[in-house]
């Protein structure tokens, strides 16, 4: 199976590894890409871009794993996250991803509305998103994320039964933050399992993705 994580956290955030560590560690496991999206507002977004625009650019012809620039705009408000998501993109983000309204943190109610308004690529832990903003997904091909991480992963079912129904793709990412988060194929499978999510469904999910990052060229140096 393909394996790749689109959503996951250096030190330039809350996460514990700098990105050649945390590169090396997925490319022994396999991984095709990671895309390193640390958690960023007004305030930090062009230390954090910088940096990992960076850090692909001296890894990328090293190693097998490509890392992919990417952000998550995070607790930012609803009103500020379209114009702060087109700053990112025109800053060279290639993955940008969306605090979604989960319901493990007191994010901001209207979040999820202005995220899938705006120019991202995942709504991360969107919570109880309603069957009309799924379909707003699916009409603006931006990916539901099915999340591996504690507390996130509590509306996983909630979240694949209305993309499903609504035709939103989907995508399972870790959110990890420390070198034991990161997914192996058989717990990737096991978190689609967890959503009601069919095995062979999961590894169609991740081969879709794939197909999407590479028509977009968003694993290209």
């Amino acid at each position: 199976m393909l394996m790749f994580d689109l959503h996951c956290h250096s030190i330039f955030s809350d996460g514990e590894l700098i990105p050649s560590e945390l590169v090396r560690r997925v490319e022994v496991m396999g991984y095709q890409a990671i895309a390193i999206t640390d958690h960023a507002d007004h305030s930090n977004l062009h230390h954090i871009l910088d940096g990992i625009k960076e850090a692909a650019k001296a890894l990328n012809p090293y190693m097998s794993t490509k890392l992919i620039p990417g952000i998550e705009l995070t607790h930012v408000p609803p009103e500020l996250i379209a114009p702060l998501a087109s700053e990112a993109r025109q800053m060279g983000a290639k993955i940008i991803v969306c605090h979604g309204e989960t319901v493990a943190e007191p994010v901001k109610p209207g979040t999820n509305q202005a995220a899938l308004e705006a120019d991202i690529d995942i709504l991360a832990h969107p919570g109880f998103i309603t069957a009309e903003q799924a379909k707003l997904a699916a009409e603006r091909g931006i990916f539901l994320e099915i999340s591996a991480r504690k507390g996130h992963c509590i509306t996983n079912g909630h979240v694949a039964k209305l993309a499903r129904t609504h035709g939103a793709a989907m995508i399972i990412d870790s959110d990890g933050h420390a070198p034991g988060d990161f997914m192996t194929p058989e717990y990737a499978r096991k978190v689609g399992i967890g959503a009601g999510i069919e095995p062979d469904t999961v590894e169609k999910m991740y081969s879709r993705a794939w197909e999407w990052l590479t028509e977009m060229g968003k694993t290209a140096a």
